[in-house]
């Protein structure tokens, strides 16, 4: 259990604390409750499985307000910080892992991480020090590019086991050139107000159709130690793979289904990443985003993980088949 990895493997903190048993912390079950929805069991159930993908992405995504749904692009370096050994690695290969099987670059030992965990005793006390310190780090000050302030003070100030920000960049599709203007940066000479802007070259003007999509660029998860101990170091990874690698709602009632994001509620409804998430990243990262109205963006990002989810029956028939 990761408590016991976690006891040997915080670094000093300035207070005190004790690990809480799994008596103390173990979510008792509520028997009037209905069993979470495995993905493989929707076509059974009397629910369209179509409809049930669509209210689980309207639950569970977060784009930043006015934006389409966000997606990592290219490289993903992981770090830990305040944990060593075993523990560190782990979460930091897991997570890495996950990025490279939906065809993302993990950094190589020694990169500098944009994808950053840190453990803490005190996960609210640790988001207002980074937030007063490291402020531009959290807001950048370019549109769209993240949740806004009273979503920076829900991540300061709501306790939860695991709390994350992402930062994320409107880009053009095609060449990668940011598409949004950040303040204090220019293009050289910097002597005009267009220096200041992004250029950004229209191949087929379109209101249906758009050639700009968000990239998440820069994530931070803080976890809390005392809140996490009853989980495995695995459903632990998993987690913060989840909610790092796409832009997740971490108000989402995600009840109804057999999610990771379900652990701290039952930690026996999953050991891993299940059927429901595999689809949602791999359709987030297979969907196109090409659409300019962003429910029709949802829409298409749905239809990806509908063909996700086909991808994932296919592979589980033919692995009984063997």
């Amino acid at each position: 259990m990761i408590a016991l990895l976690l006891a040997g493997a915080l670094l000093v903190a300035p207070d005190p604390y004790v690990v809480p048993s799994l008596q103390d912390v173990a979510s008792q079950p509520d028997p009037a409750r209905d069993a979470p929805l495995q993905l493989e069991d929707v076509t059974v159930t009397g629910r369209p499985l179509d409809q049930m993908i669509r209210n689980f992405v309207a639950e569970v995504a977060e784009p930043n307000p006015r934006r389409g749904l966000a997606r990592w692009n290219g490289d993903v370096c992981v770090g830990v910080a305040n944990l060593r050994g075993e523990a560190a690695q782990y979460i930091a290969d897991r997570v890495s892992t996950v990025a490279e099987d939906l065809n993302l670059n993990p950094g190589a030992p020694g990169c500098t991480p944009n994808l950053l965990i840190v453990a803490t005793v005190d996960g609210g006390d640790m988001a207002r020090t980074l937030v007063r310190e490291r402020g531009r780090a959290f807001r950048m000050g370019g549109a769209g590019m993240d949740r806004g302030g009273s979503a920076l003070a829900d991540f300061q100030e709501t306790e939860r086991p695991v709390r994350w920000w992402q930062m994320s960049l409107p880009v053009d599709a095609d060449s990668g050139a940011r598409a949004t203007r950040i303040p204090g940066e220019c293009q050289e000479p910097c002597l005009s107000s267009t220096d200041y802007a992004p250029q950004i070259d229209v191949f087929a003007a379109s209101r249906l159709k758009t050639q700009i999509v968000d990239n998440i660029i820069r994530t931070i998860v803080i976890v809390d130690v005392d809140d996490v101990s009853h989980l495995s170091i695995q459903q632990l990874a998993d987690y913060i793979a989840l909610v790092s690698l796409a832009q997740i709602d971490p108000d989402a009632d995600t009840s109804g289904y057999a999610s990771i994001l379900n652990v701290f509620d039952d930690p026996a409804v999953a050991e891993g990443l299940t059927d429901w998430d595999l689809a949602y990243l791999e359709g987030l990262y297979q969907s196109e985003r090409s659409d300019a109205n962003r429910r029709a963006n949802r829409t298409e990002v749905a239809a990806s993980i509908r063909r996700a989810h086909q991808r994932i029956q296919q592979a589980r028939d033919e692995t009984a088949e063997d």
